[in-house]
């Protein structure tokens, strides 16, 4: 538990929410609003000793940690204050279906925003890192590793053209198609070199957030 978070319980106006804190619980990678709930100072000085989140619960009339009977743990990643000290969010790493009705979040499957299936990369690296690490029968993850870095360089060359090739001569769906190919490819390079998408994601936020080059300037023929 950091210094501020210690202080976070003290911090809220609870007199303002009449003891309850509305607690919006986001998903720590895609970003997806998993539920909302509330918690009471104890329910939040629960959630800070535990690191798992912890409601209190308005119809039952006591505290009860998400996940205590089905397993699906809400896992705390941070916790940030609203401005007005009178919101709670929370970023949670989920251990299975959030909702008691089987769906991924409290207002189902479907994903909400474009940033929600932009996630999924992040999924299909931790796969690769996953097959990579058990090397399970059958995966070609596994044996794409196992051939060593310059076959793998060597694919994301060969993806890179059929791509190239799909955008000039082949349709939507064969485009997708090559384009798929190639991400998964490098998202293996990356792997390879102990990097992951995040880093590029760094990169190009480094990129756009650096000023334009100045344009040459013309120096007259005059």
């Amino acid at each position: 538990m950091t210094p501020e978070n210690t202080q976070l319980p003290a911090r809220v106006a609870w007199e303002k929410v009449g003891g309850l804190l509305p607690v919006i619980v986001q998903h720590a990678v895609s970003g997806a609003v998993l539920m909302l709930g509330f918690m009471n100072r104890e329910a939040l000085e629960a959630t800070l000793a535990r690191r798992h989140v912890v409601f209190f619960s308005r119809t039952r009339g006591r505290l009860w940690e998400k996940g205590e009977t089905s397993g699906h743990y809400l896992t705390v990643v941070s916790l940030h204050l609203d401005c007005d000290a009178d919101t709670l969010l929370v970023t949670a790493q989920p251990a299975g279906p959030v909702c008691h009705t089987g769906t991924a979040t409290c207002f189902g499957d479907e994903p909400l925003s474009g940033a929600q299936r932009l996630a999924f990369l992040q999924t299909l690296q931790d796969i690769i890192s996953q097959r990579i690490a058990e090397q399970p029968q059958g995966s070609y993850t596994a044996r794409l590793h196992a051939a060593g870095m310059q076959r793998v360089a060597q694919k994301v060359g060969e993806e890179g053209v059929e791509v190239a090739l799909a955008a000039v001569t082949g349709s939507d769906e064969s485009l997708l198609g090559e384009c798929a190919d190639l991400i998964y490819h490098l998202l293996v390079l990356l792997r390879e070199r102990s990097l992951d998408l995040s880093a590029v994601v760094h990169t190009l936020q480094r990129r756009h957030a650096a000023p334009p080059a100045a344009a040459p300037s013309r120096v007259s023929e005059e």
